[in-house]
């Protein structure tokens, strides 16, 4: 009687559904959150960034988390009342909500351009964390490209 050989099945965990949404579990890569080789990783709170130089411009991955919100999540530890970044990319995953101090909100859903300029509140919506890819240039963001120091109406 021939010898059979026992067949093992590989399982492979897939993880939490925040790993996976982030490009961590243990299954298959999405090339939209896995890690970027020649780029600068930080972490600041749940909100992974990732840093990357282009010439004289960064370019940056923002993968923000479900239930993430500016005011409760960075405004502790940044210490203004409002972001005072601008935001100029494209927003490849999510739905983000962005509200100025003086009540107009936008909301951008993927794919979409987006152009935020320095004090607002913003937040996910929805169970699927945002993915912004930005560019910008440190301090110089808003006279580089040409954007108002702060959201203002025609």
């Amino acid at each position: 009687m021939a010898n059979k050989k026992s067949v093992r099945k590989k399982i492979r965990r897939r993880g939490t559904a925040r790993a996976r949404a982030a490009g961590r579990s243990g299954g298959a890569r999405d090339p939209l959150v896995a890690a970027m080789k020649g780029a600068t990783r930080r972490d600041v709170g749940d909100v992974r960034l990732e840093v990357a130089r282009a010439g004289a411009a960064r370019v940056k991955r923002v993968i923000y988390p479900v239930g993430f919100r500016w005011s409760s999540d960075m405004k502790p530890s940044v210490g203004t009342e409002l972001c005072m970044h601008a935001h100029v990319g494209f927003l490849a995953r999510g739905e983000i909500h962005v509200e100025y101090s003086d009540g107009c909100t936008v909301e951008y859903r993927a794919p979409k351009v987006v152009a935020i300029e320095p004090g607002h509140d913003g937040w996910v919506v929805g169970r699927t964390p945002a993915v912004l890819i930005e560019l910008d240039f440190e301090g110089e963001t808003v006279d580089r490209l040409g954007m108002p120091g702060a959201h203002r109406h025609p």
